[in-house]
């Protein structure tokens, strides 16, 4: 299996569980990944997903993370969710592993402040690595993005994943995903 920054870590990234401490600074990335988005002229998060419930939900359930900087500046976001994630029960594809025992990677977001500085490819890279080295019970990763998501397309694909299916209308009425998934035990 190839192993992503792991011995180069450029940033000096680290992740901590957010709490409801945490909500309206997670709100602030996501907005901010929205109006990015935007500027990009892709249609993603520009309607009510990701939602004030959903980032409760996810802090309630130990799903939600802050990214910060070694100078201790909090400069993303990421949900590392676990099975089953019930939006992939309409996936038009199929699974690299029929399992159960999977986790979700949802809501990745880097403010703007530090877009450009390898943050976005180092938080990736430490998620998959953590649980490809702590969570034995995991059979897989996945991911999905929207189809006009260019960069964060790239970025999966640069980590290795592979594109599995397409989901159509979870998220909004007429908006296409695209999903991926990497086998985290071979």
């Amino acid at each position: 299996m190839v192993r992503y920054l792991k011995k180069r870590s450029i940033n000096n990234l680290k992740l901590r569980k957010a709490t409801m401490a945490d909500f309206d600074q997670i709100m602030t990335i996501l907005k901010d990944g929205a109006n990015q988005l935007a500027e990009r002229g892709v249609d993603q998060w520009q309607g009510d997903y990701p939602s004030k419930a959903q980032i409760k939900e996810d802090i309630e359930h130990g799903s939600a993370y802050l990214a910060s900087s070694a100078d201790s500046e909090t400069i993303g976001a990421i949900s590392i969710v676990n099975a089953p994630d019930h939006a992939y029960d309409k996936l038009v594809g199929q699974w690299l592993c029929n399992t159960g025992k999977y986790v979700v990677i949802h809501r990745v977001a880097i403010h703007s402040n530090y877009a450009g500085k390898g943050y976005a490819t180092e938080l990736l890279s430490s998620v998959i690595n953590y649980i490809i080295d702590n969570r034995t019970d995991i059979d897989s990763i996945r991911i999905d993005t929207h189809e006009d998501n260019k960069a964060m397309q790239h970025l999966i694909n640069k980590m290795g994943f592979t594109r599995v299916g397409t989901l159509h209308g979870v998220y909004r009425p007429n908006e296409t995903s695209y999903v991926y998934e990497l086998k985290s035990n071979n």
